[in-house]
């Protein structure tokens, strides 16, 4: 079963690891890419990004000639999608040990992040009533 696993951080305007100190910084990006290889180990990667922060981000519809209208930024939002990993696991509860193993990251100092990851499964097809 494949899993979207959403990490969210706090909003307020761009990533608040921008004012952490450069060796914290360094510590959550080894913590990330050495989670992401026990995912590749696991064979449980699918695939997984980080995102810019909401300081960056636009939301876009079609007008009614069908060209882009976008509205944005939104630095002010209270919480972000900060990146995202697809997992294809056995289980739904190891969707959840392996969210709240991410959800632990190290920040400023080291300390857990604790940080909310959304899990969701992804649709294989169209809802069966």
């Amino acid at each position: 079963m494949k899993f979207m696993m959403m990490m969210n951080t706090p909003g307020g305007g761009p990533y608040q690891i921008n004012k952490w100190p450069q060796k914290d910084i360094a510590a959550h990006i080894e913590f990330m890419r050495g989670f992401n290889k026990k995912l590749v180990a696991s064979g449980e990667w699918v695939t997984g990004e980080g995102l810019t922060g909401p300081d960056r981000a636009k939301l876009v519809r079609a007008g009614t000639d069908g060209a882009p209208i976008t509205d944005g930024v939104f630095p002010e939002s209270k919480e972000f999608l900060a990146g995202y990993w697809i997992v294809d696991v056995e289980t739904e509860e190891r969707a959840y040990q392996l969210a709240a193993e991410a959800s632990a990251a190290p920040g400023p100092g080291g300390t857990p992040l604790n940080m909310a990851i959304e899990v969701r499964q992804v649709m294989s097809g169209l809802p069966i009533d």
